[in-house]
């Protein structure tokens, strides 16, 4: 017996999809059947990132790729994406909340400006996603948030990311409550170190000292988070809500 996750029909919208992660997820998305809307916040090469994910995606299916620009941490121009995503595709079966930053110091030495920077987009960026995202989800959706270890590992210098991401895993509970009665569905996913842009800014000694905690002894790739978001926005999960899955490697158990 062979399982196939078909999304044909169903519109995805990723945040912060013009790189590592995001992109990924626009792809496998993509490669599901799924018509993809990349959002980029339009900051330094972000658009030309996700137009060149999107070009990649439309040679080999037409008319299958958006690009959308939208800072996710200021409400209107979310609201003003969701609109015209409404208006082009009809609205949207996944939301994929990826957008993040990072801004890593010590509490006694971060600024407020720092503080507040990765709250408005980790945290509130996810809110107003759901928020407005709610609007034009077709009911039987879902939506998944990325959460991150962080929020239960507590690592040095992340105050402002663990906060915002802990704050994204208790929202997702709550969002998997209220929108349960037009049968949406909201998790988390959790990961560990992967692969991309961001974690090539752990500094090494700090890379060397997770590795260590790792059982399965090797960061994870993009495409390993991917998969499973798409697995909870497919039929398979169709009775998973309001979790937060860690995939790390093993790492939370240390």
């Amino acid at each position: 017996m062979s399982l196939t996750i078909d999304l044909s029909g169903k519109v995805a919208l990723i945040t912060g999809a013009s790189q590592g992660i995001g992109a990924q997820m626009a792809r496998t998305f993509h490669q599901a059947g799924a018509t993809v809307v990349l959002n980029h916040p339009d900051v330094g090469s972000t658009r030309a990132d996700a137009d060149t994910v999107a070009a990649g995606l439309n040679a080999s299916r037409p008319a299958s790729a958006v690009v959308a620009a939208a800072d996710v941490s200021q409400p209107d121009a979310v609201q003003h994406m969701m609109q015209e995503i409404q208006q082009r595709l009809g609205g949207i079966d996944f939301l994929i909340n990826n957008a993040a930053i990072i801004r890593d110091r010590t509490v006694a030495k971060m600024s407020l400006d720092e503080w507040k920077s990765v709250l408005d987009v980790n945290l509130s960026g996810v809110f107003h996603c759901c928020k407005f995202g709610l609007e034009i989800m077709r009911d039987g959706g879902a939506i998944v948030s990325l959460g991150s270890i962080a929020a239960i590992q507590g690592f040095y210098g992340q105050a402002n990311y663990a906060a915002a991401k802990a704050g994204v895993q208790a929202m997702m509970r709550v969002v998997s409550r209220e929108a349960a009665r037009r049968g949406i569905r909201a998790n988390v996913i959790a990961p560990g170190v992967i692969e991309t842009a961001m974690a090539a800014t752990i500094p090494e000694n700090i890379r060397a000292d997770m590795m260590k905690n790792i059982p399965l002894a090797r960061f994870g790739a993009t495409d390993e988070v991917a998969n499973v978001a798409l697995f909870l926005c497919s039929p398979l999960a169709s009775y998973v809500t309001g979790i937060v899955l860690p995939v790390d490697g093993g790492l939370v158990a240390n």
